[in-house]
């Protein structure tokens, strides 16, 4: 049974019950001072414990999407990306395409029908990076306009979607609804159709790598910045210019959608963090980021690109909250510091109050994608 199955947890809360149930029955069974008896006692309490804080720790990863499987929970995903040449796939499947491979499609939940020009349709894709070599999986989001005839000849703009770490790709779907409130936005006329591409930050599980081209590899910002857009725009009607490209994400995928942008501006238009930070941390999830390369640790900086560089013509959207996030104060400091550069446009979403979790983050997508639609253009 899967780490992230329904089966799992009631199992275990089932179990946690049970042993409840035996304890108190059983307490005064054991009430005396042999050790038997002790040990009797400090035996029930302790899988008690065991299995309520496990029953609690499942219950949090299906509603956070931490981790997708248990070999991803024991740090067991250490295998590399593996380039793939793939059969060419055009842009439903059929030959003639390129490094991206459609494994499965489902429709949109929430949703009651599930005809594609109608509701849309997610694909769980593989992508393989052609020059760095990594491989990850993803979902593609299509809007129902994608299957229209009418729009037969049309090329939509694209945002990439991305997870905080560790994050699963899947929550994107399932837990912060990305696809559906991308549909719900396009139908009431707030946002054009747009195909959203939605993955993890971390290529290489269970190392955190803060989106950095780590010398000796993986060269995780050159996927996401080139291999990923060229790879998608291979396989489906999306333009390849700045324009045409977005990134918004959580957390860490916050900071990497705001790094991405201020390093290349002409791959994407319009980036948003959701829950920011500014700085790449180094912490044991993600050993020596740098290996001695002060030039690779500046650029990971926000705050030393916005002293050292020139401002970049991209556009950025930052979200934070008064009380329950702890970048509130930095965020406002950013603000103010990416207005004084002058080129670069700035714009926030600052809640009352909001944890950093995906409740908050659900609260804040419909803005952010509204104001990223009207950032990018199909052409």
């Amino acid at each position: 049974m899967s780490l992230t199955s329904n089966t799992v947890l009631v199992v275990m809360v089932s179990l946690a019950v049970l042993l409840f149930a035996g304890t108190v029955w059983l307490w005064p069974r054991l009430a005396r001072c042999g050790w038997r008896s002790v040990g009797g006692r400090i035996g029930l309490l302790l899988c008690t414990q065991v299995v309520l804080f496990a029953s609690v720790g499942l219950a949090a990863n299906q509603e956070f999407g931490f981790y997708a499987s248990w070999a991803d929970l024991l740090g067991k995903e250490t295998a590399q990306g593996v380039v793939v040449e793939q059969a060419a796939r055009g842009a439903h499947g059929a030959p003639g395409g390129g490094p991206l491979e459609v494994l499965d499609t489902a429709r949109v939940a929430g949703v009651d029908g599930s005809r594609p020009q109608v509701d849309g349709q997610i694909q769980k894709v593989d992508i393989v990076g052609r020059t760095t070599r990594v491989a990850t999986p993803a979902y593609v989001y299509l809007p129902p306009e994608y299957f229209q005839p009418r729009y037969r000849t049309r090329t939509f703009p694209a945002a990439v979607v991305l997870t905080g770490y560790p994050g699963t790709a899947q929550a994107l779907v399932t837990k912060l609804h990305y696809p559906r409130t991308a549909l719900e936005l396009a139908k009431n006329g707030r946002m054009q159709p747009m195909i959203l591409v939605m993955l993890r930050p971390t290529v290489a599980p269970p190392r955190d790598t803060e989106c950095v081209d780590v010398p000796g590899g993986p060269r995780t910002e050159s996927f996401f910045t080139r291999d990923l857009p060229d790879a998608v725009a291979a396989h489906y009607r999306v333009g390849r210019k700045a324009g045409n490209w977005g990134v918004i994400g959580d957390s860490t995928g916050g900071y990497c959608a705001l790094k991405f942008a201020m390093h290349r501006p002409g791959a994407f238009a319009a980036a948003a963090g959701l829950s920011p930070y500014y700085k790449a941390p180094i912490d044991p999830t993600t050993g020596d980021l740098f290996h001695g390369d002060g030039n690779l640790r500046d650029h990971a900086d926000l705050w030393w690109l916005l002293d050292h560089e020139a401002a970049p013509d991209t556009s950025l959207l930052v979200s934070s909250s008064k009380v329950g996030e702890a970048n509130y104060r930095a965020t406002l400091r950013f603000v103010e510091r990416v207005r004084a550069k002058g080129t670069t446009r700035i714009a926030s979403i600052i809640l009352e109050s909001g944890g950093h979790n995906f409740n908050t983050w659900r609260r804040e997508i419909p803005a952010a994608l509204q104001w990223m639609s009207g950032k990018l253009s199909g052409r």
